[in-house]
């Protein structure tokens, strides 16, 4: 008998090496692979591949008795690589292109994995390269910039690093119709889906556990509470959660943040200047049971983000999955939600007014809120059922698959929309020709762009780009003299 079937794998269909960190890892990803797995192994031969230099908890090893990396992907089996946005699937990646399969985007950046598996080691050539690699020109030109420390964090976002890996792969499968389309935009030929998340439904919240918490916290049982969860970062725009409760319409609110808290951010100064300190609770990194009551301790959970990597946020889920009334930024992904489930908050100018105009709404009416969580925790236990994920997975496995592309794989960085004199639509294919009669109206652009990817000021504007997600759109208008509009 095989491992696999050993270990509970071994059902009909396709013949799956499954790739992805394991608890003990502190991933989603891995808690994500813990849940998925005992759904999948029915329904496929399914064999799990340790990555190297990682952990498997002892219980998972025992039960899917997992092989050498080594071992991936022979005998004809189908890799299915799990990749997200930080360190603990560097392995991963590395496997994905040597070993192409079908890999699970579960962040369309990884532009951040990038850098901590290259700049953070001091290792800018290697950035270099492969930003190269899957931008062209504009890659090579962000990554000489960092290195001279004059790039902020829009290019994180506007250059996923993803092209190559993408590219090299069978299939790819993304958790949202959003990151399906993108994935599509940027590379017609890749063969993509979107498949759902599965979650485990949990109990409904306690709300003793609540109610406790809140005495912890010296929040009385009748205040409106917020909550704001999982690791902080600048893109969770708590601070403009923070700012939105210095409404008089939210004077009565506090606000809970419940995580840890990146070093970028400083919500006890804002809270100050906003006069909203004593109403603002941060309590750092949470065990399980303390981020359950914090879930239960609120009335209104936020989930607000810009700009995004792409990722199916797992805290959301486990927010909406225990029957909590939630808001959400009006972007991307999480403009997919259904209005019954979620609140959608509008980006850009006013967004704190009206954060705090629609948060006063939903408080003010209890009766919706308690409609809202059953809508939550229906759509989660519907739209995201760990055994209909696992059957959309093994579907997905056991298709035709695209042949294995060539590794040698430098992409353009941009695609043009519409036409330059003397370049046409064709892109950039033309540059350096000798038979750009626009020449010039390129240089001014080029320039324009590299100001704008650097974050610099330029006191001329020329051309428009529009950052969205994972995808860099360039619209620049030209005369007839050639030059550049507004």
């Amino acid at each position: 008998m095989s491992p696999a079937a050993q270990a509970g794998g071994g059902g009909a269909g396709a013949r799956i090496d499954y790739v992805s960190p394991l608890p003990p890892v502190r991933s989603g990803i891995a808690d994500y692979s813990r849940d998925l797995l005992p759904h999948l192994a029915p329904l496929c031969d399914l064999r799990v591949v340790r990555v190297p230099g990682q952990p498997v908890a002892d219980e998972l090893a025992e039960r899917w008795r997992p092989v050498d990396a080594a071992e991936s992907g022979r005998g004809g089996r189908l890799p299915l690589y799990q990749m997200g946005n930080n360190r603990y699937h560097e392995g991963v990646l590395r496997m994905a292109l040597e070993r192409p399969g079908v890999v699970t985007l579960h962040d369309v950046v990884l532009h951040h994995l990038l850098i901590e598996s290259t700049l953070a080691r001091e290792d800018f050539e290697g950035y270099r390269e492969r930003l190269a690699a899957d931008h062209g020109w504009v890659g090579e030109m962000v990554a000489r910039a960092r290195d001279w420390g004059e790039v902020g964090d829009a290019a994180l976002f506007s250059l996923p690093a993803h092209r190559t890996l993408v590219r090299r792969q069978r299939g790819v499968l993304v958790h949202s119709r959003w990151a399906a389309d993108l994935i599509r935009e940027e590379n017609p030929d890749v063969r993509v889906r979107p498949v759902p998340m599965g979650v485990p439904l949990p109990p409904p919240v306690s709300a003793a556990a609540g109610r406790a918490l809140r005495e912890r916290l010296g929040i009385a049982a009748d205040r409106p509470l917020l909550g704001s969860f999982g690791f902080q970062t600048p893109i969770k725009r708590t601070l403009t959660a923070i700012g939105a409760l210095a409404s008089p319409r939210l004077a009565d609110a506090h606000l809970l943040v419940a995580g840890e808290v990146s070093p970028a951010l400083d919500f006890e100064r804002r809270a100050r200047e906003a006069g909203v300190a004593d109403r603002v609770h941060v309590t750092g990194f949470l065990d399980y049971e303390e981020f359950e009551a914090a879930i239960a301790a609120s009335d209104v959970c936020l989930n607000l983000r810009y700009p995004t990597a792409g990722e199916t946020s797992a805290s959301l889920l486990r927010v909406l999955a225990v029957g909590r009334p939630t808001v959400v930024s009006d972007y991307a992904q999480f403009a997919e939600l259904p209005d019954e489930v979620a609140v959608k908050a509008p980006l850009g100018e006013g967004e704190e007014e009206a954060l705090a105009g629609l948060l006063a709404e939903l408080l003010a009416d209890r009766g919706r809120l308690a409609a809202m969580g059953a809508a939550a925790r229906e759509y989660v236990a519907r739209r995201h059922d760990p055994a209909a994920a696992a059957a959309a997975v093994a579907a997905a496995g056991g298709e035709p698959l695209a042949a294995v592309p060539s590794l040698d794989l430098r992409v353009a960085g941009v695609r043009l929309r519409g036409a330059l004199p003397g370049l046409g639509s064709g892109g950039l294919a033309a540059w350096g020709s000798g038979k750009l009669k626009g020449a010039h109206c390129v240089r001014l652009w080029v320039r324009h762009l590299a100001l704008q990817l650097l974050g610099l000021p330029d006191i001329e504007p020329r051309s428009t780009w529009v950052a969205n997600g994972a995808s860099l759109r360039l619209e620049p208008v030209c005369d007839a003299a050639g030059r550049l509009g507004e």
